[in-house]
């Protein structure tokens, strides 16, 4: 005794006046509804993530592990999390956020981090600041190494440290000409004064499987790249938070 085929029918309109367009990538038939457009694969399993499954996401995210490994760990499927990666990181903010008031002196330590996306002839580096007394990340910019992008760093800053920190970095030129000079010591690593910066930067690479130097796990597009560094700054400050 032969089953009876699977109707046509619209999952949105309910019309059964659909034609065939084309396969999935597992070779199911895909159909298009005549009426309202929609495409549908008759009979199809996908199964809609849980908001525990999401939330594990989320947090994986935050430690060195491959978007691959993600999916494996989180039991979803590669184009599911790819496309559930982007949108997130595309919605998360580019900026810290707002600090409450600080009194006293506030002091800062910047420092630029080699990266790149697509290839490592396509360098990317990411501008950081850091709060000495709180550990947070006050500031960051992703870009190039010239002025222009030391200048976009500064201006990340919350205005209260624009208008009162003083900021202690490495030797690199681009520094000098943006913080003010009665605001800025340029150092060596030796003294001491950036060592909290530095930390962070290995911090980054430890965590953040897309800028460990020698992997499979980098950015392809610039803008995944930008969100997935901000995406680790939020979280980064949010543990600190907790402590």
């Amino acid at each position: 005794m032969c089953e009876e085929p699977l109707k046509r029918v619209c999952p949105t309109c309910n019309s059964e006046h659909a034609i065939k367009n084309g396969s999935t990538h597992n070779g199911k038939p895909k159909y298009q509804c005549k009426i309202c457009s929609r495409q549908f694969v008759i009979g199809a399993t996908k199964t809609t993530v849980l908001k525990e499954t999401k939330q594990l996401i989320d947090r994986l995210l935050l430690e060195r592990i491959s978007l691959r490994g993600i999916a494996r760990v989180a039991q979803v499927s590669w184009s599911w999390l790819q496309d559930y990666v982007n949108q997130k990181l595309a919605q998360t903010p580019r900026q810290v956020e707002a600090l409450a008031k600080t009194l006293g002196k506030l002091l800062i330590e910047c420092d630029e981090m080699w990266s790149f996306v697509d290839c490592k002839k396509n360098e990317v580096y990411i501008w950081l600041a850091i709060d000495r007394k709180s550990r947070k990340i006050v500031g960051c910019f992703v870009g190039d190494r010239t002025r222009k992008s030391a200048r976009k760093l500064w201006a990340s800053l919350p205005e209260i440290y624009q208008q009162r920190a003083f900021a202690y970095t490495d030797f690199w030129q681009a520094y000098k000409t943006v913080i003010p000079p009665k605001r800025h010591k340029a150092v060596a690593k030796e003294t001491g004064l950036t060592n909290h910066i530095e930390r962070l930067n290995n911090t980054f690479r430890q965590r953040v499987s897309r800028l460990v130097r020698e992997s499979l796990s980098f950015s392809k597009k610039l803008n995944n790249h930008i969100g997935a560094v901000w995406y680790f700054i939020h979280g980064y400050n949010t543990e600190l938070d907790r402590i």
